[in-house]
């Protein structure tokens, strides 16, 4: 009596003869029929569906008819025979049927979840057991046992012992031979497979083949090398995966227990999924026809094999160590920035899975370790740019869900059931909203469905891979899916992370390769999390810190953009004065040398956000103040100078720490309007006692000038202008130096201008640097006009470092601007004015002296008042510069000039002065005018000077002129003058004013400058002298 083969034996022997006949089954269920993604996209794509079948006949090498006809012939008929059966397409498309192992026609239920059979949950959910049908309810799939698909295949009988030894005795041929020709292979490898089909019932078969595995893995091996890795011209790697799924079948595992059956796994599967894609092997055939395959359909049929083989390895998988090997092999594969590959590779998982799925029956213990790599490799996989990938993927995370369910139910202790019923309530509740089929459009659900299922350790791997995945530059959606599922799982795991330290040293590692920055800002809320979490504050302050200085931009740009809640920030600032405080059982210069630079500038700027803070603005620690009453004088800013404080000692800066107490720097630091002034006082200190410690922070603080609010700007800014006297702030880019600087001349706040001319100051001394401060210039000199005294001060600083490399238009108008500085009220402003002024005509150059002379004969009469100023460093300026404006006009000044008692008390010195400037300047300048002009000065010397000049000045009046004119002409050309400088007076009036002034010595000196005036009038014929 004929006998069947055993079920699985046979299968993929009659998947091989695959045609253009698929069923296409549907998932039974609520809800409307969706066919199987995965089912359809891979006979789509990889098997023979819709390719015309051959001309001829195909004959199967292992039907047990093949061996009875052949079992009484010789070899050489039965080879002659096998030829001839073979066609001109060599079994490759028949007009058979294409049967799938792992796939019914009612392949999984809907994915709409069944909510009745989990009602009891919500009433308590730790009363009841779990079941399969809870599990099944919640995936979507069904518990419909696994149907066989291979319900097509004839019924053969056993195959005689002598076919079996004429089997045995050609296989043995090649164990001690070779095997050269296509046929030769094939026939080999399916007289193994047929012999395989043996081995339910006999002995001598299961001995021959359980002792020349070796053997048998060795050949295969040969096969699959010999094969070329860029084209597919032949079925000899079909036949090789049909092999050895009809051996799996039988319990034969040549791809694992080994390290050369390890070795031939990867081979074979190197050497599907590197094959050229699909339209690069038409194209080949096109170039160079086989003759003999159709090369889309022999593909497509080989990789059903290849599919099929790696499904019949799971088939009887209960400790899951299959999968993991399966997993270890395509996990490469799986990650390639090759679209064709990464498709095949998930195609094959995604069937896998589904295969598993069906034939699940797990026992302890379990060896798949990997559950969280796997999760957010596929999840990544579902966001794949490629549409195929995504829904392959998409399906597979259906299939996995269902694996997961299985996996966590087997190994939960009863305690733990109630956890696992209120993880699969959240699962199902999510699933309500999230439809599984929507996980390829969305990949971050899947974060939030399969956290509840994964434990710490599983955590850890998914956010690992997830991570990894930020490195695939090739693929942008990949960095976004990577995003979106790293922080929605830390938001949903909240403090079930372990090994934090190495997840922060990915991300940091990380962050110089992430250009999108949608996604940078989701790794750095990520960060935000860890470090806001009590947990693990201490964790990521440790090793954000510990990195060498200075930082590089992403690292500054971490610490900087760090998106933390006020309460939060309050605990990691004390967990900070704790970490400094208990530094003493090590040596503190190692311990704290990589703290310091980092924490000092985070802790100013904190300093300056916590001014006019109460501890009711925030909320406060637990356990922050154990067994006591906070003390009101507790701030926000106490915590920020105690650890500022701390950190200066415990970093051995001692000499720092005392240059503040001495100068109140702690006091400064706190107020509101002179932060800036500790700040500046610090930075001076470090550079003064630590230079080495203040370049490092120079470096630092070069990201974060521009960054944060403008409390933020402004400390960062202050203490980073003040390291700009260090000799290395010359080897900084200018985009970091100067460029800065000159934005900041242009910001509306006086105090950035003030210290972008604060660094121009210190950058002027490098010579090198000066000619892109020149070009400045423009900026400079509006700044003159401005109210803030610092500010023109320190732009006239610059200017005279200048002065000598301006061009002549740049040098005049600069000369007009600070004519009109003389006199100003700010004594300094009015000094350094005249100062510049002087400068600027020894930089005239000879050529433009004709071009400067009226500006230096018009600014004499102010010189010489202003030599009479009661502050003597304004007086003394005006001498020296009124020196420089002879030298320039070739004068030779009288000694008198320099006289440093007041013309009122020295009239004759006086009348010497005036007696030589009204010589000098006949005809050039009109003195009279120009000196009433001062007789409205604020100032009392200047007032008097002026008055006393006038009457002096009459003598030297050129009396043919004034009997030309008359007197009326004098006193309207000094009203003519006085109402355009000074609207409302005439001479006369001011000088008859100038009688009633409270001063005595005024008002003498006004009445002797009138009578001088009124007798110039009435003695027309002669000039008189009259003593003063």
């Amino acid at each position: 009596m004929p006998l069947p083969y055993r079920g699985r034996g046979s299968r993929l022997a009659s998947s091989r003869v695959a045609s253009t006949s698929v069923h296409s089954p549907r998932r039974a269920g609520r809800g409307a029929p969706w066919s199987s993604h995965a089912l359809r996209l891979t006979r789509r794509r990889h098997s023979s569906e819709q390719v015309p079948p051959g001309p001829e006949p195909q004959a199967d090498f292992r039907s047990g008819k093949w061996l009875q006809e052949h079992a009484g012939g010789d070899a050489r008929d039965s080879q002659q025979t096998a030829r001839a059966g073979m066609g001109s397409r060599h079994r490759i498309c028949s007009q058979e049927e294409v049967v799938i192992p792992c796939d019914s026609d009612n392949d999984s239920g809907s994915v709409d979840l069944q909510l009745s059979n989990l009602e009891d949950i919500k009433k308590d959910p730790s009363s009841l057991e779990l079941t399969d049908s809870d599990i099944f309810d919640i995936t979507g799939l069904s518990q419909e046992s696994f149907i066989d698909s291979f319900r097509h295949l004839t019924q053969q009988g056993p195959v005689s012992e002598a076919n079996v030894e004429r089997l045995i005795q050609s296989i043995q041929e090649v164990f001690n031979g070779e095997l050269q020709s296509e046929f030769e292979k094939l026939t080999f490898l399916r007289s193994l497979s047929s012999l395989s089909q043996t081995l339910p019932y006999d002995e001598t078969t299961e001995s021959f083949i359980h002792s020349h595995i070796t053997d048998i893995v060795h050949v295969l091996n040969m096969l699959i090398e010999e094969e070329p890795l860029h084209s597919l011209f032949s079925s000899v790697r079909q036949e090789v995966f049909i092999t050895i799924a009809n051996l799996s079948y039988q319990d034969i595992h040549l791809l694992f227990g080994s390290e050369d059956r390890a070795d031939l796994f990867s081979l074979i599967t190197k050497s599907i999924i590197t094959l050229p894609s699909v339209e690069t092997l038409i194209q080949l055939q096109e170039i160079m026809p086989s003759g003999s395959y159709n090369t889309e359909c022999l593909y497509r049929q080989t990789f059903q094999a290849f599919s099929e083989m790696l499904q019949s390895l799971v088939v009887k998988d209960p400790h899951l160590e299959n999968l993991d090997t399966i997993f270890k092999q395509m996990d490469p594969w799986l990650q390639s920035t090759k679209d064709h590959e990464r498709e095949r590779a998930t195609a094959s998982m995604a069937q896998v899975l589904k295969c598993l799925s069906r034939h699940l029956s797990l026992k302890l213990p379990l060896r798949f370790q990997r559950l969280g790599h796997f999760v957010a490799l596929m999840a990544l996989l579902c966001g794949d740019s490629v549409t195929e990938v995504a829904e392959e993927a998409a399906e597979g995370m259906h299939c996995l869900l269902h694996v997961t369910l299985r996996l966590k139910c087997t190994i939960y202790d009863k305690k733990n059931h109630p956890n696992l019923r209120r993880a699969m309530k959240k699962c199902q509740e999510l699933l309500e909203l999230y439809s599984i089929k929507q996980f390829y459009s969305c990949p971050f659900k899947i974060a939030q469905i399969f956290e509840a299922f994964l434990n710490s350790n599983e955590l850890f791997q998914f956010v690992m891979t997830t991570l990894d995945g930020l490195e695939n530059l090739k693929h942008p959606c990949t960095q976004k899916s990577a995003g979106e599922l790293l922080i929605t799982m830390v938001k949903n795991a909240e403090s079930r992370f372990e090994k934090v330290p190495e997840i922060m040293g990915v991300i940091c590692a990380r962050l110089s390769i992430i250009s999108q920055p949608r996604v940078r800002r989701q790794i750095i809320n990520t960060v935000s999390l860890f470090i806001s979490r009590p947990k693990y504050t201490d964790i990521v302050i440790g090793h954000l810190l510990c990195h060498p200085v200075p930082y590089d931009r992403h690292l500054a740009e971490l610490w900087r953009t760090l998106e933390v809640e006020l309460p939060s920030t309050t605990w990691i600032l004390w967990r900070l004065l704790r970490k400094l405080q208990k530094c003493h059982n090590e040596p503190t210069h190692e311990k704290m040398a990589y703290v310091a630079v980092a924490l000092l500038m985070t802790l100013l700027i904190q300093i300056h956000h916590s001014i006019g803070l109460t501890m009711s603005d925030v909320a406060v620690p637990s356990g922050l103040y154990t067994g006591q009453e906070m003390s009101s004088e507790v701030t926000p800013l106490c915590f920020a100078i105690q650890a500022t404080k701390s950190l200066l000692l415990r970093t051995l800066c001692w000499q720092e720490f005392n240059i503040m107490e001495k100068n109140k720097g702690w006091t400064l630091l706190e107020g509101k309007e002179c932060h800036l002034q500790g700040v500046s006082l610090l930075a001076n200190a470090l550079l003064e006692r630590n230079h080495l410690l203040a370049q490092k922070v120079m470096y630092l603080l070069v990201p974060l000038l521009n960054r944060g609010n403008d409390k933020h700007k402004l400390t960062s800014a202050g203490f980073f202008v003040e390291l700009l006297q260090s000799p290395v702030a010359r080897r900084l880019p200018s985009i970091y130096s100067i460029v800065r600087l000159k934005d900041w001349l242009h910001h509306g706040n006086r105090v950035f201008k003030f210290l972008a001319l604060r660094g121009l100051c210190y950058l002027i001394k490098h010579q090198d640097m000066r000619e892109d401060i020149r070009s400045l210039l423009p900026c400079i000199l509006d700044l003159l006009c401005e109210t803030d005294e610092k500010i023109v001060l320190l732009a006239i600083q610059i200017l005279l470092q200048l002065v000598g490399t301006m061009d002549f238009t740049t040098l005049t108008a600069m000369m007009k601007t600070l004519f009109t500085l003389f006199g100003d009220v700010r004594s300094d402003v009015h000094r350094l004015s005249m100062t510049l002024f002087g400068a600027s005509i020894k930089s005239v150059k000879y050529t433009d002296k004709k071009g400067v002379e009226n500006q230096v004969l018009d600014s004499l009469v102010p010189l010489l008042l202003y030599s009479q100023d009661e502050n003597d460093a304004v007086a003394e300026e005006s001498r020296q510069v009124l020196t420089i404006c002879a030298q320039f006009l070739k004068w030779k000044l009288p000694q008198e000039v320099y006289c440093k008692d007041p013309w009122y008390i020295s009239p004759s010195e006086a009348g010497t002065v005036c007696k030589f400037f009204g010589k000098k300047c006949q005809g050039k300048v009109n003195l009279l005018a120009q000196t009433l002009m001062f007789s409205k000065n604020a100032k009392l010397p200047i007032r008097r000077a002026a008055v006393l000049f006038v009457g002096l000045l009459l003598k030297y009046v050129d009396c043919s002129e004034l009997r030309t004119k008359g007197t009326d002409w004098i006193e309207n050309e000094i009203i003519s003058i006085d109402l355009h400088l000074q609207p409302g007076f005439c001479g006369h009036l001011d000088l008859k004013a100038l009688l009633h002034d409270p001063e005595p010595s005024l008002c003498i000196i006004a009445s002797q400058a009138l009578f001088r005036v009124q007798k110039v009038g009435a003695e027309p014929d002669s000039r008189q002298s009259i003593p003063g």
